[in-house]
């Protein structure tokens, strides 16, 4: 194999390889058969170039060429020479040049594939999984990495370069109560004893600032057992961040710093900075959301006192009872009935009981399904609330409690403006998210849950308010309406560490057992400190335009949490469960 080591790869032939012999490793995208001329794309990671099999030039090499089918592997020696005019592919960066082959040795053969790697877009997910490493011959499979790649490089010589030590923090960890239901691991020399996998090294970076080490980063390996969508994995990877003796501000200007840097050195674009901030409750307010896309418009507007004097039954009861309506106006879009229809069944999809819409005819009529309750001046009425409203705008109410309503409002709104195509694909639209909640209530467990987690400090003056009105020092970054990271101020102290314990509802004997670590370490001078994770997964997803999280990570579970390649998880048998002693456990039989 020494004397057919390649000497280019694929997609870096060019103008320097002219005339040249060289020899090219790599796989047999396609084979096409022209008479006395054989014509192989040959490729590699880098690219693909054309290789001629010519009698002329090799009868032996083209006599073993037209053996040669799908994915075979080979090797073929060979020299480069201009293609002609008429046969030049400007789509490829190779596409002016091609290789007259001399030998070719065939390294491997190929079955024929499950699937054709070129179509694989209209492939099944689950076969493209059961053959992931087929799926990643793809050349936009293999970007998608390379990116990837690219990116935590960056990152970790932004890091590096601003003073920050990259510390790895166990994986087998301690079961703690932080939000997300956790991976549980057996230990075979503490019968009945368990490690948790951890849902992030919060903890350990707390501690790493407790022991004075300042500026930490780490590229982590986080786990959770969560429902899963197009946006999660069980397991999935963040840059986490921590810093001691700093604010909210100083998190804010290293992050955007970062990305600037990393856009910079990655795609040689400067971003602007600095990002909007927006507060929660100006986010929900105006979105529906606290992950707000901001590339198109279309802002949630309180119109509970269009409706004041109602007699819509229905929509008196719901404000009487402290309820509201809420609307979003689109323009520009003249609705059939039938449309109107569907954005209703929509809307209740969404968790709506109903969907109420306005709209004028031509002659400016008032058109709605309510329309004999609703004043005659219930256009100018409409105008003081929505600025520059004209009869040719639809409106669509959303009643209910304001969380309920206006959530349902706010997915309203991005599937508009997804179905009427207001969203620009190509642009980033960055924002920081501020001052959310420090509690939400559970109504299900009738206790009180940390909003983001429970080591979060409280803002200033907590201690004066009741825990639903209480303010986090915590922020999120958000992308074109997805939650690229969050982070927050932590607590430093152990009088108000054990008071949000308190709150939580955790016992004393709770909190030591699950805490008590951390208690003592706050009590031997623990610095001011703070942090943030920003999702790697979720950032290669949004800058390659994939629709799933799946398309960026190189061996990714189903939404069903299952590894179809590895067909994991699987049955233990009896032999480990014992030596694990897990015998007590019953297992389901199919």
């Amino acid at each position: 194999m020494s004397s057919w080591k390649r000497t280019v790869e694929c997609g870096l032939v060019d103008q320097k390889h002219l005339s040249k012999e060289v020899i090219l490793n790599g796989w047999v995208a396609r084979r096409r058969d022209h008479g006395g001329l054989i014509f192989v794309d040959l490729r590699d990671r880098t690219g693909i170039m054309q290789v001629v099999f010519n009698p002329d030039v090799s009868k032996e090499a083209h006599d073993i060429s037209q053996n040669l089918r799908s994915e075979f592997v080979v090797s073929v020696r060979g020299k480069i020479v201009k293609r002609s005019k008429e046969t030049v592919n400007e789509k490829m960066p190779t596409g002016r040049w091609e290789l007259f082959a001399e030998q070719l040795l065939i390294l491997n053969d190929s079955k024929p594939l499950p699937f054709p790697l070129d179509q694989s877009e209209a492939i099944d997910e689950e076969l493209r999984l059961r053959y992931r490493y087929l799926d990643l011959r793809q050349l936009p499979m293999q970007r998608n990495l390379a990116l990837r790649s690219t990116l935590i490089f960056s990152m970790r010589e932004f890091f590096v370069k601003h003073g920050f030590f990259e510390i790895e923090t166990p994986i087998l960890t301690k079961n703690t109560p932080e939000g997300a239901r956790e991976f549980i691991v057996p230990s075979r020399l503490h019968h009945g004893s368990f490690y948790s996998l951890p849902q992030s090294p919060q903890l350990y970076k707390q501690l790493l600032m407790a022991a004075g080490l300042e500026r930490y980063f780490q590229v982590a390996r986080c786990f959770r057992d969560e429902d899963l969508r197009a946006d999660r994995q069980p397991e999935f990877t963040q840059l986490d961040v921590e810093m001691s003796f700093i604010d909210e501000g100083d998190i804010k200007n290293v992050i955007e710093k970062l990305l600037g840097y990393m856009f910079k050195k990655v795609f040689n674009l400067d971003i602007k900075l600095p990002f909007p901030v927006l507060s929660y409750d100006q986010a929900f307010s105006a979105y529906g959301s606290d992950k707000p896309d901001l590339r198109f418009g279309m802002v949630i507007h309180d119109t509970t006192e269009l409706f004041a004097n109602t007699e819509l039954a229905f929509l008196k009861s719901i404000i009487t009872t402290g309820g509201k309506v809420g609307a979003i106006r689109v323009s520009n879009k003249a609705f059939t009935r039938s449309e109107l229809d569907g954005w209703v069944e929509k809307a209740q999809s969404f968790g709506a009981k109903g969907l109420l819409y306005v709209r004028w005819s031509e002659d400016g009529t008032l058109e709605s399904p309510v329309a004999k309750f609703l004043p005659e001046d219930f256009f100018e009425q409409a105008g003081k609330i929505f600025q520059d409203l004209k009869k040719t705008d639809t409106l669509f109410f959303v009643a209910g409690n304001y969380k309920n309503a206006w959530e349902t409002l706010g997915r309203m709104r991005c599937a508009l403006a997804e179905d009427l195509k207001l969203i620009n694909p190509n642009i980033l639209n960055f924002c920081w998210i501020f001052n959310f909640p420090l509690f939400e209530w559970d109504e299900q467990s009738k206790r009180y849950h940390a909003m983001h987690h429970p080591f979060t400090a409280p803002q200033q003056g907590w201690e004066q308010l009741q825990p639903d009105q209480m303010k986090a020092r915590a922020y999120d970054l958000v992308c074109n309406g997805m939650e690229l990271g969050g982070g927050s101020i932590r607590i430093h102290d152990r009088a108000t560490q054990q008071k949000v314990f308190d709150l939580l509802g955790l016992s004393k004997e709770e909190t030591q057992d699950k805490f008590g670590f951390l208690l003592e370490a706050l009590e031997y001078g623990f610095p001011p400190l703070g942090g943030i994770a920003l999702g790697i997964d979720r950032l290669v997803m949004i800058l390659t335009g994939s629709s799933s999280i799946r398309e960026v990570i190189a061996f990714p579970k189903t939404q069903r949490g299952y590894d179809v390649m590895m067909q994991a998880p699987s049955v233990v048998k009896d032999a480990n469960l014992k030596e694990y002693g897990l015998m007590g456990i019953v297992k389901e039989k199919k």
